[in-house]
C-alpha cells in the first residue's frame, strides 16, 4: 500500500490529484485519515507554492467608514487592505529580526541620530510609475503632517527630517534612537506615489495586488500585480475579502466553503472547529490584547481613584478562563507582555480585589452608573466579557451600564470618541513603538488620553540608552506609571485564533499582528 500511497502522494504534489480525489483513492486503499493527511500535506509542500485560483477571505472589523488612505487604518479589514496593495519600508518577521522590503541597505549614524536607507530601484507603482526615494520622503513627511491624522503620527515624533540624497533617504532624529528602522515597519507606512498627498485614498501602492474593486464595510477585490518584485509571494491571481463582522457567520462561511480564510475565531468555538476535517484552526501567542479604554481627561475618569477601583473591580482570571477558553494570558494594565525583549516580570500582578476597588471607589466620590461602550466587532467575546465585568464591579459596589452600539461605525464613531470603550490592539514589535503610538501625550492614537510628562521623559530617554539594564529601567518605570496612572484596563493578552481551509497551503504562523501579520493570502497558497 505505501507504494501506492506514495505514488498518489506524489501526483498531488504537482497538482495533477485535489485534495478530495487524493483521500477518495487513499481511503480505497484502507489508509488511516491520519496517515493520509500527513502523505497529502507534506507532498503539497515539498513540491512548493502552486500558482493560480482566487483566495477568499472572510475579516471581521470593517465598516462602511473606511478608506483607503493608509494613515487611517484603524481595524483588521483596513490593515489587510493595505497589505495586500501597499509595502512599507522594512517589515518584521516572525522571529522578531527585520526584513528589508522597499530597501536594500540601512546605515545608522555612530550615535543613531541620522539613518540612511538605500531604496530599491526595481520597484514600480500600480499605476505604472517607477519608485522613487522622492516618494519615500514624501511618504514619511505626510505621516508626519498632524492633518495626516495618521496612527503613525506617534512613533514618528523622534523624527526631526527626512531628505534625499542620491538613492538614498537620510532620516534625522531629534534624539539617539536604536529602534527607527523598526518604527518604520509601521502598517500605515505604506509608500505611495508623491507620498499619497494629492490621492491618499487612492489605493495605489508598490504591494503584491492591486485594488480593482473597494466597497467599504461590504468587500475589496484584488488581482495579482504582474510587475510585483518579489516572486517568493502572491501564489493566487486573484483575492476577494469579505467584510463579515458577525462571528457566527464568519465561523459558517469557513466550515462551508465559502472562504479560505477567517480571523476572529471565538474562542469558546475553538475546540468544536478543530474538529472539523474540512478545516485548520492556528491558536498563534503575541503581543495582542484585549482591553477598556479611559480617557484620563474627561470626567468620571480623570479621577485616578475611580480607575483603580474600576481596575480592581474586574475579575481578570474569570475573565482568561470563560472569553480566552486557555487561548491567551493574564492581562496587568499596561500593554506589555513577555513577548517583548524588555519586559519586566517583577510588575506585580493586579488581581481582583472588591475591598480595594470600594475602597478607591468611596474616594473617588463618584455615584450612579458607569457607561461602558461596547459591540461585538471590539473583540471576539467582547459582549460576554462585558458582562463579566458589570457582574464582578457589581460585587464591589460599582455599577456599570453596559451600552451595545452597532458594529458599523464602532472604529469610527466609539474607539478613540467614547471615554469608556473596549478595544483591542495587535501590540507592535518593540515597546517603543506601542508606547508611542498609543501613550506618547500627543499620539493621534492615545485612546486613553494619557498624558505624563513624566513618563513622556522617560520615552524619550529610553530611545536612545544604550546600556541594556537601563533601558529595561525605564521601560519597568513606564509599565508602573500605566499601570497606576494610566486609563487602560487590560483583562487579557489574546492569541490570534485564526482559521484555513484544508485547500490552503503554506500557512505561517506570525505573532506580530493578525492573519499572519497581514500576509495570509499574499504567503499561501491553494492546493485545489
Amino acid at each position: 500500500m505505501n507504494k501506492e500511497l506514495n505514488y498518489l502522494a506524489g501526483l498531488a504534489g504537482r497538482g495533477h490529484m485535489d485534495r478530495r480525489a487524493f483521500f477518495g483513492r487513499a481511503a480505497a486503499l484502507g489508509a488511516s485519515t491520519v496517515l493520509t493527511t500527513s502523505l497529502f500535506n507534506n507532498a503539497v509542500l515539498a513540491a512548493g507554492p502552486r500558482k493560480g485560483g482566487t483566495m477568499k477571505l472572510g475579516v471581521s472589523g470593517g465598516q462602511t467608514s473606511d478608506s483607503l488612505d493608509p494613515a487611517l487604518a484603524a481595524n483588521n479589514v483596513a490593515f489587510s487592505v493595505l497589505r495586500l496593495y501597499g509595502d512599507a519600508l522594512v517589515d518584521v518577521t516572525a522571529d522578531g529580526s527585520l526584513d528589508y522590503r522597499l530597501v536594500t541597505d540601512i546605515k545608522p549614524s555612530s550615535d543613531a541620530t541620522v539613518w540612511t536607507f538605500t531604496i530599491r530601484n526595481d520597484v514600480s507603482f500600480h499605476n505604472g510609475a517607477k519608485m522613487t526615494p522622492e516618494d519615500v520622503a514624501a511618504t514619511l513627511k505626510r505621516h508626519l503632517n498632524p492633518d495626516a491624522k495618521s496612527g503613525a503620527f506617534g512613533v514618528l515624533q523622534s523624527i526631526s527630517g527626512v531628505e534625499v540624497s542620491g538613492g538614498d533617504v537620510v532620516v534625522t532624529c531629534k534624539e539617539p534612537n536604536a529602534d527607527l528602522p523598526f518604527i518604520l515597519s509601521d502598517y500605515h507606512l505604506v509608500i505611495q506615489p508623491g507620498g499619497g498627498v494629492d490621492a491618499p485614498d487612492a489605493g495605489i501602492g508598490t504591494g503584491p495586488y492591486k485594488v480593482t474593486r473597494s466597497e467599504h464595510g461590504v468587500q475589496y477585490n484584488f488581482e495579482k500585480f504582474a510587475d510585483y518584485y518579489d516572486d517568493t509571494r502572491a501564489h493566487v491571481d486573484a483575492i476577494e475579502l469579505t467584510v463579515v463582522n458577525d462571528e457566527t457567520a464568519r465561523v459558517s462561511a469557513l466550515q462551508s466553503g465559502q472562504v479560505h480564510i477567517v480571523n476572529g475565531i471565538p474562542p469558546k468555538v475553538a475546540g468544536l472547529m478543530e474538529r472539523v476535517p474540512t478545516v485548520d484552526v492556528h491558536s498563534i501567542g503575541g503581543r495582542g490584547f484585549y482591553c477598556m479604554n479611559m480617557f484620563t481627561n474627561t470626567a468620571p475618569f480623570d479621577n485616578n481613584d475611580l480607575r483603580l477601583a474600576l481596575k480592581y473591580a474586574l475579575d481578570r482570571e474569570q475573565m482568561v478562563e470563560q472569553i480566552l477558553y486557555g487561548h491567551g494570558t493574564l492581562g496587568n494594565d499596561t500593554p506589555i507582555n513577555a513577548a517583548y525583549p524588555f519586559f519586566s516580570s517583577d510588575i506585580p500582578q493586579r488581581a481582583f480585589d472588591p475591598e480595594k476597588a470600594a475602597e478607591h471607589y468611596k474616594k473617588s466620590g463618584h455615584s450612579g452608573p458607569i457607561v461602558l461602550r461596547t459591540a461585538e466587532t471590539a473583540f471576539p467575546g467582547a459582549i460576554d466579557a462585558a458582562q463579566l465585568f458589570q457582574n464582578s464591579a457589581a460585587k464591589c459596589g460599582i455599577t456599570i451600564e453596559i451600552k451595545r452600539e452597532p458594529n458599523d461605525g464602532y472604529w469610527s464613531e466609539v474607539w478613540n470618541k467614547q471615554p469608556f470603550h473596549m478595544s483591542y490592539w495587535g501590540g507592535r514589535p518593540t515597546q517603543d513603538s506601542m508606547f508611542s503610538t498609543a501613550y506618547y501625550s500627543t499620539a493621534e492614537w492615545n485612546d486613553t488620553r494619557f498624558n505624563n510628562a513624566e513618563f513622556d521623559k522617560k520615552l524619550l530617554t529610553a530611545r536612545g540608552e544604550t546600556d541594556q539594564a537601563k533601558r529595561k529601567g525605564l521601560y519597568h518605570d513606564m509599565g508602573m506609571l500605566l499601570r497606576d496612572e494610566g486609563g487602560l484596563i487590560v483583562p487579557m493578552f489574546n492569541n490570534w485564533l485564526e482559521g484555513s481551509s484544508k485547500d490552503v497551503a503554506g500557512w505561517v504562523d506570525d505573532p506580530n499582528q493578525v492573519l499572519s501579520n497581514g500576509y495570509a493570502a499574499v504567503k499561501t497558497w491553494l492546493i485545489s
